[in-house]
């Protein structure tokens, strides 16, 4: 049988499919406060969710008993409770879900010998990217559970950081094989694809903390910060040393995710015209045109998502058109490179 034939570049793709779900599912958990709404974690017992009132109240003392809770959600009903609950449930199922599609497949080409040597190794990777991503999931969800009723925006942005990074592989395997045939490749103009592909990353890792500090319901105003300022003054004042403000204070993280969003746009363009400018192919046009498109909508949602003050709908949106650009930035570079 031929090996890294098409079944397996639909199984690549259905597991790219199923990321983005995954990120969707686990925006919105984030935007209605659901990730601390299942306080532990039971790999197989945890994907069978209350079935009674007897075992819903059970679920509901147990969080009941964490800062949350006690410090956010004191007096909230059971109802409300099953809300919340719901959210972080469907997240952790379609992860284990997520585990089964790639592992049970790839067991399968395995033992059928439809995996090359170079597809097996990239495989391995992809299998401990998402065991790692499964991890820190975990991870970040136990630091909402000491003392602060939140989670750490350093443990969020690792999170969500490592689902983008998880799916970007797994699409660029699966564009190995959909393009197997080599090419000369321009290396100045791939290089600096590959540094607009590490900016758009930094500005994804800035998404994130701006979501895990709520940083988004602060200074909901465009093209400048409150009163009319490009750099308002708690930019470097919340915190001290004076630093720690671009990594943890609210204003100063927001200024960097709003400031980046420019130099993201820069590079976009800068890569459109650098390309067109040279003989590429059809999947190249493809590619930067579709790089153009998607960065545009995407700067006008994070202007709307500030000016509105993160409405979940329009939040949600937000990540995922950051997705759809990362995936042709991810298209584009394949395309440029082999």
């Amino acid at each position: 049988m031929k090996k890294d034939n098409k079944t397996v570049i639909y199984w690549l793709l259905t597991g790219c499919f199923l990321i983005f779900i995954m990120v969707i599912v686990g925006g919105i958990t984030r935007l209605t406060h659901s990730g601390l709404s299942i306080s532990n974690y039971k790999l197989i017992s945890g994907t069978i969710p209350p079935m009674n009132e007897i075992e819903w109240n059970e679920a509901f003392d147990l969080y009941k008993q964490y800062p949350e809770y006690q410090k956010l959600n004191y007096g909230m009903s059971l109802e409300e409770f099953k809300d919340i609950y719901f959210w972080e449930w469907i997240h952790r199922v379609i992860g284990r879900f997520i585990g089964l599609v790639f592992i049970i497949p790839f067991v399968y080409f395995l033992i059928r010998k439809q995996l090359s040597k170079s597809t097996i190794k990239k495989s391995i990777i992809l299998l401990i990217m998402g065991g790692f991503q499964g991890f820190l999931g975990w991870y970040m969800v136990k630091s909402g559970l000491v003392d602060r009723p939140d989670v750490s925006h350093y443990r969020l942005a690792a999170h969500l950081t490592t689902a983008f990074l998880t799916f970007a592989y797994t699409f660029w395997v699966a564009l190995d094989l959909i393009f197997p045939d080599k090419k000369a490749v321009d290396t100045k103009l791939r290089n600096f694809m590959r540094l607009g592909l590490v900016v758009l990353i930094i500005q994804i890792i800035y998404g994130a903390f701006v979501a895990g500090l709520d940083a988004g319901w602060i200074h909901n105003h465009w093209p400048f910060m409150s009163e009319g300022k490009f750099m308002h003054e708690t930019v470097y004042t919340e915190q001290n040393p004076t630093y720690l403000n671009f990594i943890e204070g609210k204003s100063g993280v927001q200024f960097v995710h709003r400031t980046l969003a420019y130099v993201v746009v820069i590079f976009m363009l800068a890569i459109w015209y650098k390309a067109t400018r040279r003989e590429i192919s059809k999947w190249q046009i493809l590619g930067v045109n579709s790089l153009l498109l998607v960065v545009g909508i995407q700067f006008f949602l994070g202007v709307l998502t500030l000016l509105l003050a993160v409405p979940v709908w329009l939040g949600v949106l937000h990540q995922v058109v950051a997705f759809i650009l990362l995936s042709s930035m991810v298209f584009t570079l394949h395309r440029f490179s082999k």
